[in-house]
């Protein structure tokens, strides 16, 4: 007679359609069903509550795609498309593809509510079918651990939706008798516990399969909080839904194999239609995944703690004073020595102006405002003034820091006391007049060699400039060119920056015997080099049918060099071990340090190696080396400009080779402890867009001033501009034009031209910034003048960037998107 009777309350279970309205009635899970179309049909109150519409707003109008992230559908069909060897249209099929193949499938997606916020769901789909088999329809289950949704009841008499819910593996559905005996247990269960259906219907209870221990406590925490005493066992379980309390909670589950794992299970009372309850359905999901997640969290949020000690204690132990601050120059933190430096705390600190701590503030709010506009500051000389009226001269090097979206977060500055450098300065300044004369001489001399060195450049670069410029343009023309003419554009390209190598390569030399060379040393990421000439390289390489090899960089390198000098190096060595490589070879590049405090860097190829009496001259002027066949081309004073910039960076380099083995070049430079402030900070890197825009930025075109008297110059940028949609153009070819047409038209970027007739653009430039008018706008020097020491006296003069003839493309598009973007955050980004 049990036996008979269990059967009895499972039939009773599914005619009486109370397991039905208890799904349907539920606010944990959104219940959405469509037609076959994919237009919705049913939006039940948990849709509701979850995405913030109502059914009205959304039945027979949109299908569940029109509230999905576009993007994540785009992603999924693309995948599906992949995995199933069908193309799958991004939408709605994207959702359904698998069901409507008969395929049981659960995904992640993010669901848009209606007043725009986001939140991800795991969202079941299970195609609906009438008697004939024929899809009717499509069920979607989604769970934020909030609601379950109310079906239409045009499907529910089709019985489609229960069977749906019933048969699908991604959520353990459990139904019992009034007195807990399973009395359903569906294909989901079956997977996530690891029994057969079979196996427990009519003989236990879902209190036999959770942790007793956890029933007990539950149970006992029951009774405390409804004020009743509560058994351990079924009744702990359903006690809330028996009362007509919407219950959802957490409890380990046992599978038949004796596992154990966490589940999150909503409970619902089934009644009758006088209102008696005939038995409970449990819904239940694995939470393993959320628990790993959360005990990862756990662990990263101890990590960013300690992270945090660790940043800090660095901070404090530095001898410098250290500060940061907002774009506005406002103080945001400071360490102990800026205590000590300025004699007031760190509470009195935080908040106030940068500037008010110093002798000459207008020239402290000036050093903000130009690592604001230049992204770095080296040994800045400011004078700070304590509250005790005490003078220290400090020296200060900054940069400014982004977020991860590269968005300007403010300025991080170091200030390293200098007054005793600066007494000892003095009294060498008046123990040296005679010798600061001769000095002037030698400077006079030297500036002499320095100007023709200068002009030269100017007057080699100037038609290089027109010749590569429009080979780039006819390279990349629409329609493209033909191959016979595409083979006469390479060729064009390749002899003009061949010629544009040679040029750099002899006035490198130059400028180097002359002493003229400018470095900037500090501790840079050789990591980093590498990485960027690997990059550079690799084309060539591929070229040539050269496999280059780098290191795996599991550990960081740090030198104390000039950055751009030391990428020449490698550039230069790297161009060297392909040229003259075995067609199929190898180059290989290592880097490791040393027992002396040094790093390492070697180029080995597999070429043809040399005999020991020639590698004595390799680093000998116009050596040629290599080039006696006549198969390489170059000036044989590339090595020689590599071994000397090594050794004015305090470095060494040398060359070992077997002849039919290969040659390995390497050079040393001096180990750095710390890396420079752009390594300490993260977020910090060299200027680059960072996607900001200002309202309507977009919907405008944005006007480019250039400034150019020679005709072939105009007419390549005039082409260059012309391919994009976003720039109009203006041109001027005096300095005095440009100023009134600056003034007239307020361009968002001008592009300058140096060697003007009659005013020069520097002079151009001074009277931009001396008119409010036009004072805001970013201006970019384009000039022949290539010089270090002319790039230096441009950006000193204030030019916004500065670009050198021949016009390489990327790089100019790159730098106009830079100044857009720069004009278009002056208004957010405006110093005190």
């Amino acid at each position: 007679m049990i036996v008979d009777r269990s059967l009895y309350d499972g039939q009773l279970l599914l005619k009486a359609g109370a397991l039905q309205d208890a799904i349907f009635n539920s606010a944990n899970f959104s219940s959405i069903a469509t037609d076959a179309q994919g237009v919705i049909q049913i939006f039940n109150v948990g849709a509701e509550r979850m995405l913030g519409y109502k059914a009205a707003d959304v039945m027979d109008k949109i299908t569940p795609a029109d509230i999905s992230d576009p993007r994540e559908l785009i992603a999924r069909a693309a995948a599906l498309s992949l995995e199933l060897g069908t193309r799958i249209t991004p939408g709605f099929e994207a959702l359904v593809f698998k069901a409507s193949r008969g395929i049981e499938d659960i995904y992640e997606l993010t669901y848009i509510r209606q007043d725009g916020s986001r939140f991800p769901a795991m969202v079941s789909v299970t195609a609906l079918r009438d008697d004939q088999e024929t899809i009717i329809g499509y069920l979607l289950i989604g769970t934020d651990n909030t609601a379950r949704k109310r079906a239409e009841e045009a499907l529910q008499k089709a019985g489609a939706l229960q069977n749906a819910i019933f048969n699908s593996a991604n959520f353990s559905s459990i139904a019992t008798d009034a007195q807990g005996v399973i009395q359903i247990f569906n294909v989901g269960a079956e997977r996530m516990l690891g029994y057969k259906a079979a196996d427990v219907m009519n003989k236990i209870t879902p209190a036999d399969i959770s942790d007793p221990l956890e029933v007990i406590a539950r149970a006992h925490t029951l009774s405390i909080e409804l004020g009743t005493p509560i058994t351990p066992g079924f009744e702990a379980l359903v006690f809330k839904a028996s009362r007509g309390i919407e219950d959802i909670y957490e409890l380990t589950y046992i599978r038949q194999d004796g596992s154990r794992f966490p589940a999150m299970v909503s409970v619902t009372a089934l009644r009758d239609d006088q209102g008696d309850i005939i038995g409970y359905l449990l819904i239940g999901t694995d939470n393993t995944v959320r628990k790993q997640v959360e005990a990862e969290q756990a662990l990263l949020d101890q990590r960013l703690r300690d992270q945090q000690f660790y940043t800090r204690s660095l901070i404090e132990s530095n001898i410098d004073a250290l500060m940061a601050t907002d774009p506005r120059g406002i103080i945001t933190d400071v360490n102990q020595q800026m205590e000590s430096l300025t004699g007031c705390t760190r509470d009195e600190l935080i908040g106030a102006p940068f500037k008010n701590y110093f002798t000459d503030p207008a020239l402290a709010q000036a050093g903000i405002s130009r690592v604001l506009r230049e992204g770095k500051l080296t040994n800045y000389e400011l004078t700070a003034l304590s509250r005790e009226g005490l003078e220290t001269v400090v020296s200060f090097n900054a940069s400014t820091f982004h977020d991860r979206d590269r968005k300007l977060q403010g300025v991080f500055a170091a200030a390293r006391d200098v007054t005793d450098r600066k007494h000892f300065e003095h009294k060498l300044q008046e123990n040296n007049v005679e010798l600061a004369s001769a000095k002037a001489a030698a400077e006079k001399a030297n500036l002499a060699k320095s100007e023709f060195l200068s002009s030269m450049s100017h007057e080699l670069r100037t038609p290089l400039n027109a010749v590569l410029g429009f080979a780039q343009l006819m390279a990349s023309d629409t329609p493209p060119p033909s191959i016979e003419q595409k083979i006469s554009i390479d060729q064009i390209l390749q002899a003009g920056w061949y010629l544009l190598r040679l040029i750099n390569e002899i006035l490198d030399l130059a400028m180097i015997e002359s002493g003229k060379v400018g470095l900037s040393k500090e501790a840079m990421s050789l990591t980093e080099v590498l990485l960027d000439c690997k990059a550079m390289m690799a084309p060539q390489a591929e070229q040539r049918g050269i496999e280059l090899r780098f290191p795996s960089f599991e550990s960081l390198f740090f030198v104390h060099a000039d950055r751009t000098r030391v990428k020449q190096v490698i550039v230069n060595l790297l161009s060297n071990a392909i040229k003259y490589n075995r067609a199929g070879g190898t180059v290989t590049v290592g880097c490791e340090h040393d027992a002396d405090g040094h790093i390492r860097v070697s180029v080995t190829d597999t070429g043809a190696g040399l005999q020991p009496d020639k590698l004595a001259h390799l680093f000998q002027p116009f050596n040629r080396l290599g080039q006696e066949a006549g198969a390489e081309e170059g000036t044989g004073i590339g090595l020689v400009v590599t071994k000397k910039l090594i050794e004015l960076m305090g470095g060494t380099i040398g060359v070992d080779s077997t002849v039919g083995v290969g040659s390995e070049f390497w050079f040393e430079l001096l180990a750095s402890e710390l890396p420079g402030l752009e390594a300490e900070i993260p977020g910090v890197a060299p200027a680059h867009g960072d996607g900001l825009a200002t309202e309507g930025e977009s919907d405008r075109p944005r006007t480019l001033l250039y400034v150019e008297d020679n005709p072939a110059n105009l007419a390549l940028v005039e082409q260059l501009i012309a391919r994009r949609d976003d720039l109009l153009l203006l041109t001027a070819v005096t300095g005095h034009l440009g100023i009134l047409l600056a003034k007239q038209n307020r361009p968002d970027v001008i592009l300058m031209d140096i060697n003007l007739p009659g005013l020069s653009g520097y002079g151009a430039l001074q009277m931009l910034r001396d008119d409010p008018a036009t004072s805001h706008i970013p201006v970019i020097a384009l000039s022949a003048n290539a010089m270090p020491r002319d790039i230096e006296k441009g950006i000193d003069a204030g030019f916004f960037n500065y670009l050198t003839k021949p016009i390489m493309v990327r790089e100019f598009m790159d730098a106009l998107d830079v100044a857009l973007q720069h004009a278009s955050r002056l208004s957010v980004v405006q110093p005190e």
